[in-house]
């Protein structure tokens, strides 16, 4: 299966921690959300770039960029990921995931084939729909922090705390959350589009 590629960055330091990683942005999202950088990548049709001209650009830059990172839109929606991914991880890339993991079940596939993971966990789950527009879109983001924390994979959990839609209240109580959960990486970008990285262990 091909990969419906919206988007492509030959060369970038901090999409993946520590590592010089080109990122591949993966067209389609099941949400809405109201701060959505990638807006133009919601929809799964669209102006796309051929995955086989990606394959061949890695396949020149292996002895200069350390790892692939797959982000979106949403790549859990792409039936073509685990493919990609695995064919990436054969050029001898590792192999990074930055995903808010709608899909489960596809998320759950592609999990044991990467190396590292960014988890979008967007509010308390109860408190979705109001981000990201879509009926039920809270259901599946435990689930999503329990596979990562039985897993062996390197990951950050992130929340994007934007003042409209989102309290300080709620982010704590998110934060309390995640720590009770496991969670020791966590991420808190605030201010939508011109946010900032406060970033630390949860203790």
């Amino acid at each position: 299966m091909t990969l419906a590629v919206g988007g492509f960055v030959p060369f970038t330091t901090i999409d993946y921690p520590g590592l010089l990683s080109a990122v591949v942005f993966c067209r389609g999202c099941p949400w809405r959300c109201c701060y959505c950088q990638n807006a133009h990548l919601q929809q799964l049709a669209g102006p796309t770039v051929e995955w086989e001209s990606m394959l061949g650009f890695l396949r020149q830059r292996r002895q200069l960029l350390d790892a692939v990172v797959f982000s979106g839109g949403e790549p859990t929606m792409q039936p073509g990921l685990l493919n990609a991914v695995q064919q990436v991880k054969a050029l001898g890339y590792k192999v990074a995931l930055h995903t808010a993991a709608p899909c489960l079940d596809a998320f759950a596939a592609v999990l044991p084939e990467l190396d590292w993971v960014g988890l979008d966990v967007k509010a308390l789950p109860q408190d979705y729909e109001q981000i990201t527009k879509t009926p039920g879109s809270g259901k599946n983001v435990l689930a999503a922090i329990e596979l990562l924390l039985k897993s062996d994979k390197n990951f950050e959990v992130r929340t994007t705390a934007h003042r409209q839609f989102m309290s300080e209240e709620s982010l704590l109580l998110l934060g309390h959350l995640l720590a009770q959960l496991g969670v020791r990486n966590y991420v808190v970008q605030r201010g939508g589009l011109n946010s900032e990285r406060a970033e630390g262990n949860v203790v």
